[in-house]
């Protein structure tokens, strides 16, 4: 009887910790989901001031253009979408661009050395 009476109120502590985890737990999780729009809205912001810093030093620019997104980047000279590309893509492009380009190297050491 003694252990059953602990038992239970081992059990009833640990209820008041869970319920009280799991409180912090969601306070936590609305103050991150917060942070996230705030992070998001600060790119945006930094985005945007860029462009109207673009539009004062090049007059002929329309900051306004719908071609300018900020969900865009330039890779390898084209304008491609952020969510169409991953860091793995970009990555082993980016190794076949190292790799060809040290074949070029190797080919014009040995041209040099050929003609001395």
């Amino acid at each position: 009887m003694e252990s059953e009476r602990k038992l239970k109120g081992r059990i009833a502590d640990l209820e008041a910790d869970y319920d009280k985890l799991k409180e912090k737990h969601d306070g936590l999780e609305t103050k991150m989901e917060d942070l996230k729009g705030c992070i998001i809205q600060e790119h945006i912001n930094g985005f945007q001031k860029c462009l109207r810093q673009a539009a004062f030093f090049y007059k002929d620019i329309d900051a306004f253009d719908a071609r300018f997104d900020v969900n865009k980047d330039v890779v390898n000279g084209e304008l491609v979408s952020e969510a169409g590309s991953s860091p793995e893509e970009e990555a082993d492009k980016t190794a076949e661009e190292l790799n060809a380009n040290i074949d070029e190297a190797a080919v014009v050491r040995d041209a040099n050395e050929g003609t001395t």
